[in-house]
């Protein structure tokens, strides 16, 4: 009997598009709403494997196996995007047209042999995933943000901009989430830096996390935010929200894209403005990008303090750089020596995350933010990430260094009752 390789892919995709409309005829789908997931799924499972059974077609039990639950997968998941989404070691998935899937594992891109049937039926996966975060994408909206009910991240873009066809990108969430013992571990940063960035959080000082696409900024302020004390109030502010905060008392706020006549968007800057007036004793925002940056500093500034927050830059000076650029967009014509005092006042360190070479992410820098001297905001590091070289196998090696610089918010720790160690701050090489 021929098996899967020499039948042909096409066909194969036609007799499963052909299955597929079969078996949702012969369902009845409202019904099935209404059931429980896993009985319907073992109900629909056991129609499939008989229609498939029933069919003349030159496949192995095995092969027909997999047409039965990839079809089970069409119906109820995201079709070849499952056996993918179920794998813990994939961290993104992307695909670049409905035949070109590629996946991210231990930082490296891999091209998978799965596929679309076509450009129609990935479009179809795309739809299915917005809609059930209330979004929408077509012609006249042909870029969206959405997530995965694990709070994985979505990206979709679609023709005419997409000229190969529809792109999805899936930024994985891991079903367990990545700890501080799991960081120290996988030599992200030290027990040393770790003990000074927990003492931070729970100290009240604000902190802006820095770094690159992938470089691992939500993992880590969903790391640091489980030092805010549970007693706290906090509100969480997102485009597409992901962060997975433990505490008890988190009010999850998301924006929203505009509706098919271009009206109804909310914007983050909104959403902060809003969050002042609901009694925050903490403001997170997974990502400030654009005009609420204004409204951020403002609330670092008139009484919440310990709020967290994210950027894009290359590097913690890039990083105020780029938050000062950000404020401008809110067109308020502000001094550039004002909007400069604002930022020194607001943020009291940037810790800067990068993705290295060889995959791995590491806290590079624990940066204070001392003041502003002759309109120039002064920065000290406190801890640095030192690159060394590359080993044979291509990993890097380096070393974590404490600079020797006590932080000048050290004495602010103190009243606030998180003492700090005096041989933290003393310049040291750690591996």
């Amino acid at each position: 009997m021929a098996n899967l390789q020499t039948f042909e892919h096409s066909e194969y995709q036609q007799v499963k598009a052909d299955l597929h409309r079969k078996i949702l005829d012969r369902l009845d789908l409202e019904k099935l709403g209404r059931s429980n997931g896993d009985s319907a799924r073992e109900e629909v499972l056991v129609l499939i494997r008989n229609s498939v059974n029933s069919e003349i077609v030159p496949l192995s039990f095995a092969e027909r196996e997999r047409l039965s639950r990839e079809i089970l997968d069409e119906i109820f998941g995201l079709g070849p995007l499952e056996p993918l989404l179920k794998d813990p070691t994939i961290s993104d998935i992307l695909v670049n047209r409905h035949d070109r899937v590629y996946i991210e594992r231990s930082g490296k891109l891999e091209l998978t042999g799965l596929s679309f049937k076509d450009n129609q039926h990935l479009m179809q996966i795309i739809e299915r995933i917005v809609s059930r975060v209330g979004r929408r994408v077509d012609e006249s909206s042909p870029m969206v943000d959405a997530r995965l009910p694990d709070g994985s991240r979505v990206n979709a873009i679609i023709p005419p901009l997409a000229l190969d066809g529809a792109c999805l990108s899936i930024r994985r969430f891991g079903r367990d989430p990545v700890t501080a013992r799991n960081m120290i571990e996988n030599h992200t940063l030290t027990e040393a830096m770790l003990e000074l960035l927990s003492a931070m959080v729970k100290g009240k000082l604000n902190l802006l996390i820095s770094g690159g696409t992938g470089a691992g900024k939500t993992t880590l302020l969903n790391v640091l935010s489980g030092y805010i004390p549970n007693v706290e109030r906090i509100v969480t502010i997102e485009d597409a929200a992901e962060l997975q905060l433990k505490q008890e008392h988190v009010v999850r706020l998301e924006t929203r894209a505009p509706n098919i006549e271009g009206k109804g968007a909310v914007r983050q800057r909104q959403l902060v403005i809003n969050s002042l007036r609901m009694r925050p004793d903490r403001i997170v925002v997974g990502e400030v990008r654009g005009e609420e940056a204004f409204d951020m500093l403002q609330a670092m500034n008139t009484g919440h303090e310990g709020s967290l927050t994210t950027v894009h830059a290359n590097s913690p000076r890039d990083a105020l750089a780029r938050v000062e650029n950000m404020v401008s967009m809110a067109n308020l014509n502000i001094p550039e020596r004002a909007v400069r005092q604002q930022i020194s006042s607001a943020i009291h360190a940037v810790v800067q995350v990068a993705r290295m070479s060889d995959g791995t992410r590491k806290v590079t820098s624990v940066s204070e933010v001392v003041g502003l001297e002759d309109n120039v905001i002064n920065m000290q590091d406190i801890f640095v990430f030192e690159r060394r070289s590359i080993d044979e196998s291509g990993k890097i090696r380096g070393v974590f260094r404490a600079t020797g610089s006590k932080p000048v918010f050290a004495e602010r720790l103190a009243t606030s009752g998180a003492r700090l160690r005096p041989a933290l701050f003393e310049s040291r090489t750690e591996i």
